[in-house]
């Protein structure tokens, strides 16, 4: 997703990570870059960019910016930019995004929406929705 430059930028500028060996369940909501090397069960939704590394295990629906992702995943992602699946990644579910990007060998079963930046910004649109949407009283465990 990221060129060699960004990504050291955005390794740089990690705001959050649930480190391999670490489970959260519930809804999380991250301000910034997420990354994420451990498993996570619920809702994702991150301003900035999401990274799932090769060990990451992710049952959750996904909104937010960017996503690079080399883990596995079940669940729908809405972005609003660039969706990157590495040679490892493992993607179950459906897809709504400007740009899709997938790498030789990563597999990705589900249906895939491409939306232009300008073309009546749809994931924006489908971002607020689902966000607005999700008032659950789920608290976060981290074990």
């Amino acid at each position: 997703m990221f060129s060699k430059k960004e990504t050291a930028t955005a390794q740089k500028k990690l705001d959050t990570i649930i480190g391999n060996g670490t489970h959260v369940n519930g809804n999380l909501n991250a301000e910034g870059t997420l990354r994420i090397d451990g498993s996570v069960e619920g809702e994702i939704t991150t301003n900035g960019a999401l990274i799932i590394g090769k060990n990451g295990r992710v049952k959750a629906d996904i909104r937010g910016k960017d996503a690079s992702i080399a883990g596995e995943v079940h669940g729908n992602i809405f972005l609003e930019g660039k969706l990157e699946l590495h040679s490892t990644a493992r993607l179950y579910g459906n897809v709504t995004v400007a740009k899709l990007i997938i790498n030789e060998g990563a597999i990705f079963k589900g249906q895939s929406q491409m939306t232009g930046s300008d073309e009546d910004n749809g994931s924006r649109k489908l971002l607020k929705k689902h966000t607005d949407g999700q008032k659950s009283g789920k608290e976060n465990t981290v074990s």
